[in-house]
């Protein structure tokens, strides 16, 4: 009986090319662009390495000093400065580790009379025992090294090719931004994505040029803190708040210093949604989780809507095999087995899809160092969701229709 199903289900489709390509299109399409967001949330938000602590840290992004009314109001915004965090955030209690480290700076290098763009961080050392980088050879800088300002750095392997090619890098020379430092290991490429990891030089933050940043509050910094657990999240931001309000700001005519301890979500989540609105993270997420269901929800009703139209288009069909004795369940297990059969058919295409769309957008270096994993766990709620719709849109109209009378089948009644 199913091999019979099954073979009507085949002409059926061959027979109505129209329906089959929008239907098997709806499903393979949504399925498609749900892996690439989720592959591209989960380069920026997963708990993977270099970042595999994720879960388990908080970060001080950003930060807004503030001054005066009206036209006299002065602002200063942007990340944090070295001075506010190496004075007020050490020692936090309940971080087992803290580290302070610059954004990735795009500076000019040189070598062999070639110009070369790299991205560069200045970290200290405890910045490698938050991280968990993947080590080709040697080993990382040392807080020694920091605060000895030893003129070491740790580059990724895409760099060791532009300067040394396939030879080993560590005790080479490397001159970048002007300075020279000797390569103490080399590490794999990390994703332009991960925004707290990611580089293509890392030098410890005492060989900066200057001794400037360490009275800075608003500059180029970032501050990270590994919790003992995710469940102390709130008496960290409870006691950086506190501290925040025994901060003595360095310019008079700012009173008011704004920021706060945050996950990465959250921390990007603000800069979407203004927290002065009432929104936020929270507000944030939310509008994403919203986005995302109806993304899933316009191409399914689509769907719906497409099977409904295709089943009572075969009106005339029905009220034949009726009258030639065809029961309901039969019918309805006839238009069934022609869903099911579409899901998977546009599963498969789905997953087939989203796997060459991944590694064409890994290949085409619009994502620096992008290596995008396909989410098997993400793929199979998606194609379950669309196998449990395509169902739901077939079984309806299908009952409905071998439920009435052979005649009025045939004159394409649907009442």
């Amino acid at each position: 009986m199913l091999k019979n199903y099954i073979k009507t289900a085949y002409k059926v489709f061959l027979r109505r090319k129209f329906f089959t390509f929008i239907s098997l299109f709806a499903i393979s399409f949504t399925l498609i662009v749900l892996m690439v967001a989720t592959s591209l949330f989960d380069h920026v938000f997963g708990a993977m390495p270099p970042e595999k602590n994720l879960d388990r840290m908080l970060g001080v992004y950003r930060m807004s000093m503030s001054g005066g009314e009206g036209e006299r109001r002065s602002t200063r915004s942007g990340l944090v400065g070295y001075g506010l965090l190496d004075r007020y955030c050490r020692d936090l209690p309940f971080v087992e580790k803290t580290s302070f480290f610059t954004a990735p700076n795009s500076i000019p290098a040189y070598h062999n009379g070639e110009k070369l763009k790299l991205f560069f961080k200045r970290t200290d050392g405890a910045f490698w025992q938050i991280m968990d980088f993947n080590f080709i050879e040697g080993a990382p800088f040392t807080e020694e090294d920091d605060k000895n300002r030893n003129f070491v750095a740790v580059i990724n392997e895409a760099t060791r090719k532009k300067f040394f090619g396939e030879a080993s890098a560590v005790g080479k020379s490397i001159a970048v931004d002007g300075q020279n430092f000797r390569v103490v290991g080399v590490v794999g490429n990390v994703p332009v994505l991960r925004v707290l990891s990611f580089s293509d030089v890392w030098a410890p933050v005492s060989t900066a040029k200057s001794d400037g940043y360490k009275k800075e509050f608003v500059e180029n910094f970032m501050g990270v803190f590994l919790a003992r657990s995710k469940d102390d999240f709130p008496a960290i931001k409870e006691e950086f708040s506190a501290r925040l309000t025994q901060v003595e700001l360095p310019d008079k005519q700012f009173n008011r210093l704004e920021g706060q301890a945050e996950t990465v979500l959250e921390g990007i989540g603000s800069l979407f949604i203004s927290e002065g609105t009432g929104g936020g993270p929270s507000q944030f997420i939310l509008a994403a989780l919203i986005a995302a269901l109806l993304f899933m929800l316009l191409p399914t009703i689509n769907l719906i809507n497409i099977n409904v139209s295709r089943i009572m288009e075969r009106a005339s069909e029905v009220g034949v095999r009726k009258a030639f004795g065809a029961s309901s369940l039969t019918l309805v297990w006839q238009f069934v087995i022609e869903n099911v059969l579409l899901s998977l058919v546009g599963g498969a295409i789905g997953f087939i899809g989203s796997y060459l769309v991944l590694q064409m957008i890994a290949r085409s270096g619009f994502i620096p160092y992008a290596d995008f994993h396909f989410n098997y766990r993400i793929f199979l709620y998606g194609f379950c969701m669309a196998v449990f719709f395509g169902l739901l849109s077939g079984v309806y109209p299908a009952w409905k229709m071998s439920r009435l009378h052979p005649v009025q089948a045939l004159q394409g009644g649907t009442r």
